[in-house]
Parts: C-alpha cells; structure tokens; sequence
C-alpha cells in the first residue's frame, strides 16, 4: 500500500541554512530616551529598538526571551520588484522564501504558548508565504488570512485593481490561542442595527437566522414544521436544517426569544441582545478602510509627523495596528516588529499599555523612528490613535545595536578575537555561546554567569598556570562546577574534577558563521545561475496517496 507523502513548498537553496552567530546587544544610552517623570503607574521604560540586521537580532533575543513575545507583526518587503526607498523589495523568489523562513523559525520560538504571529503580504508572495508558515507552524495553527481594504481608489491601468493586502495569521497553539484572544469592541454601525420593535423588557436586540446548514451528524429532531403565530406552516429552506430542536424551539418561543415579524407570519428569527453582545464581537476576515484606515491615511499620519516629506511608500495605519495589538494581547504584554520600517507598531503597541521590541537596519531607525517615538514619549502626536486611547505621554525606550562579530581574521588569516571587544563583551558573549546566563558577581571574579545554581562560568583572556588553575578547584569546592575559557593553559586539564578548561578561540570556532553582518533581503545574494526549467516554485512533485 502506497504511504502518505508530506506536501511542502521546495525551492532552489531550500536546504541551505545560516548558521548564526548569537550576538550580544549593546546599548547607546546617549540614544535611548525617556521620560522625565512618570505619568502613570503602568509606565514601561524598558522597551528595545534594536539597530541592526534583524536576522541576527532575533537569533540575539532567543536566549533571552523564548516563550515570552505574545504577539508578532511584521510588514516583510514584499519582493514585488519593485525599487522601495528604505527596503531593496526585488530578492529572487527562492533567496526571499529561505531568508523568510529563517526569520519565521526563530519568531515561532520567540512566541509564547499562546501567542501569534501577524503577516502583512500582497498577493505576489501571499499563497507561498501560507504554505511556508504552514510547514513552520502547523497547519493546525493557521488562524485566517484577514483581507484589509489598503485603498477605496481604483486604478484603471491594470488588469484588475488591486485595493487589498493580505494579513497571514498564525498561532503557536490556535486552540490555546482561541481561548485568549481578544473580541473587538462593538461599532457605533454594529450598534445601530439593535432595535427593540416589540418592547422587550431586556432592551435592544437583533435578529439572526434560526436555520442553519444541514451537515452530516445534524438530529433529524432539527427537521419539523413550525407554525408561525399567523397559521403559516414554514418548513426549513432546502439543505438547510432549524437551529434547535422541535422541544427546544418551543422554549425559545415561550421565553420570547424567536421573532416571526410585526405581523407574525415570517420566518422565525433568533433574537440576540445587546446585553448579550457588548463584551465584543468575534474579528470577521475583512477589514474596510473605514473600521481600520488606509495607506493614504497611514502617509498622513507620516506627513504630520515628518512636515514636508513622505518617507514610506507603503506604511500602515495606527488604527491596524492597534486591531491587530488588540486582538492579540493585553495591557504589558511583549509585542514584537522585526520589519520595524516607520516604527508603527511600537508607536501603537506603547499608546496601548504594551512592552515592545522593535529591530530596523536602515538610517531611518534614526531620522525617523527614535524622533517618532519621542513625540509619543513626550506626548506630542496628537495623530493615530492617540485621542482613541486616551493616550496621555510617558515611558521610555533603551536603544541597542548589535556588537560586531567575536571573531575575526588576523593579517595572516588567522581567527582571533575581536578587538574591539572589552572583557565584559567578551565574557557576555561567551556566556551566550555556551548557554549561561551572563550575571557577573560583584565579589567572586570567576562567577561571569551560570547555568544552574551550582555550574558557573569563567572567561579571561590570560595563560593560566597550574598554580591558579589549581587556585580556582580549591575556589569551586566540591560541590560546584566551573566552565573555564581562557586563551591558553599551562596544565592538564583533567587534574581539577570540578572545572572544565577550553580554549578560546578554538573551543567556538565550528559554532557559527563569523564575520557575516548581513542577512537582509538584497539582490546580491541570487544565485549565480538560474534554476533548471520546471524545478523551482513547485510543490513536492510526488503525488499524494
């Protein structure tokens, strides 16, 4: 018998992964920013704006923040073709489906059990952007792909005029997720529709259908005729089967629950009040421009934040965000953006009581982003959504870039520690190579981290002897364990039972890929020949049994 094979997207250097090297941040206090004085007691100060490639700043934040980001959004280059100001937007399919992929396996780690993740995309890479996120979070994990109205103008030169961008949604864990999310608020139209025509002492309500589709495992109890108050006899519409039961049905009506019309020959009715609908309303998968603005409106916001100029071709609204933050988390919740571009979304995600980290690599992460998140900071954007949340001023950001690469190649050619790293860089990076949590003691100089409360951690760039070796067994004691990475050692090794003692560089050299700066999506990573007719932008060719 002929076995199920996996259906998966393939692609030309689908098998070719980066081996990252995980770099620690360092932060420029002279660009971080905060406020002068708390406004209120909710106030977060330890927000991040990370500058940097962000390939290598998500694999940076792993070891700190694992499970811990409840929501994720991103506004990916749609590698359209076309020439953006701020984003090179033409990588080679294959090149921009694995320099995706990378991103989306260390997002998913990132992500809490019931967090999610957010995907603005058009439709030139929408379709092979779902089945990539399918492979990397389980098609069980699919939540919706929401179509936002981008534009309510129509353009007459193309085929068809496209008004719309896709929002890929994903969870870690739907079920888990389905049971956190957030409804929205109910609209001021959503409002409207609740009247009260026949005086009902529970207050508004509207009126939904009492039928519903007859699939395979409905009750034949649910196929009966009802008689509406008038004497007609109305059965259920073809393929279609009544909500409830002839028993059931017959206690809706008697609690005033079913509405045959003002004259009582209708078909019947479910009546659902407004008290019963005011908690919030499940998202439905399109978003109009009204509900949630509009590029054009996004570029407004811009204009009168940066008077004069346009800086963005394609920026989101606040309004989106701010749906998308709502559905997603709650008040201090972590929300991540590592396509930062004009900074929306930590604009947004502070306005609403959330953390935030934030990674850009272009220029404008300073010409634009750090004085957009001090207008917010000291409460001068009036625009957005500022006046929707109440939004009042204060909290603060720390920003970092990433350090430079721990090795690099001597004149002879040779691996040898970066020298622009001082002995808390190196010990911090160390720390993270070898997975310890860097936290240098104030009183014992060879506690630079751990990993349990009795395995430690020491980095030094000296020759140890066999004297200061010995030294620090007598130090450790017994009853703990000591990682010992220096540049030379004039001992054997294996006469201290409690330490283990490597060479650095050599101990790290197989780990990763040194001195490579730049993963981000630019057309100097295409192949150098094109693929064979027919083999890429397929599916796995063998057929499914």
């Amino acid at each position: 018998m002929a076995t199920k094979q996996k259906l998966e997207l393939t692609w030309i250097g689908k098998e070719n992964r980066p081996r990252l090297e995980p770099r620690i941040l360092l932060e420029d206090p002279a660009r971080s920013y905060h406020a002068a004085h708390r406004v209120t007691g909710r106030d977060c100060f330890d927000n991040r704006l990370i500058f940097g490639d962000n390939l290598l700043a998500l694999k940076a934040l792993e070891a700190e923040f694992t499970g811990k980001v409840k929501c994720v959004f991103i506004d990916p280059p749609y590698n359209t073709g076309s020439a953006f100001t701020h984003y090179d937007d033409g990588v080679e399919h294959s090149i921009w489906l694995s320099l995706m992929r990378d991103r989306l396996e260390i997002i998913r780690r990132l992500l809490s059990e019931d967090g999610s993740l957010w995907i603005t995309i058009d439709d030139n890479e929408c379709h092979y952007l779902k089945v990539l996120c399918d492979e990397v979070f389980g098609r069980a994990n699919f939540v919706a792909n929401i179509i936002w109205q981008k534009t309510p103008t129509r353009e007459n030169r193309t085929d068809v005029s496209t008004v719309h961008d896709s929002i890929l949604v994903f969870a870690t864990n739907r079920l888990r997720w389905k049971e956190i999310r957030n409804p929205l608020p109910a609209s001021e139209a959503q409002l409207d529709r609740y009247t009260n025509p026949d005086d009902d002492d529970r207050g508004r309500w509207a009126s939904l259908p009492a039928h519903a589709k007859a699939e395979k495992g409905r009750r034949q109890a649910q196929f009966f005729t009802i008689t509406t108050p008038s004497g007609r006899r109305i059965d259920p519409p073809p393929g279609r089967c009544w909500l409830y039961t002839e028993e059931r049905f017959r206690e809706m009506v008697s609690d005033n629950r079913i509405w045959f019309g003002s004259d009582g020959s209708n078909a019947p009715r479910v009546k659902k009040f407004l008290t019963e609908v005011q908690a919030g309303l499940v998202p439905s998968s399109i978003w109009l421009y009204t509900e949630v603005g509009t590029t054009g409106s996004a570029k407004s916001q811009l204009v009168s934040l940066f008077p004069g100029e346009v800086p963005f071709s394609t920026p989101k609204p606040e309004e989106l965000i701010k749906r998308i933050i709502g559905i997603a988390s709650d008040e201090g919740d972590l929300v991540l953006d590592s396509f930062a571009g004009s900074g929306t979304t930590g604009a947004v995600a502070h306005k609403m009581g959330r953390r935030w980290i934030m990674v850009e690599l272009g220029e404008h992460c300073h010409t634009h982003i750090i004085p957009r998140l001090k207008k917010v900071i000291d409460n001068d954007d009036p625009g957005g959504i500022t006046k929707a949340v109440g939004w009042k001023g204060g909290g603060g950001f720390r920003y970092y870039r990433l350090a430079p690469s721990l090795l690099e190649k001597d004149t002879w050619g040779n691996w040898v520690i970066n020298h622009d790293y001082n002995a808390a860089m190196l010990a911090e990076a160390l720390c993270k190579l070898e997975g310890f949590r860097y936290a240098p003691s104030d009183c014992v100089y060879w506690q630079h981290g751990h990993s349990t409360e009795r395995d430690f951690v020491y980095v030094t760039t000296a020759a140890l002897t066999h004297e200061q070796l010995a030294q620090l067994s007598d130090e450790v004691g017994p009853q703990r364990s000591l990682l010992v990475l220096c540049t030379s050692f004039r001992a054997r090794a294996d006469l201290y039972p409690n330490l283990t003692v490597k060479k650095i560089p050599r101990q790290v050299l197989s780990r990763c890929e040194w001195g490579h700066d730049d993963y981000s999506l630019r057309v100097e990573n295409l192949p150098s020949a094109p693929p064979a007719p027919g083999q890429m932008d397929l599916f796995d060719p063998e057929e499914l049994s």
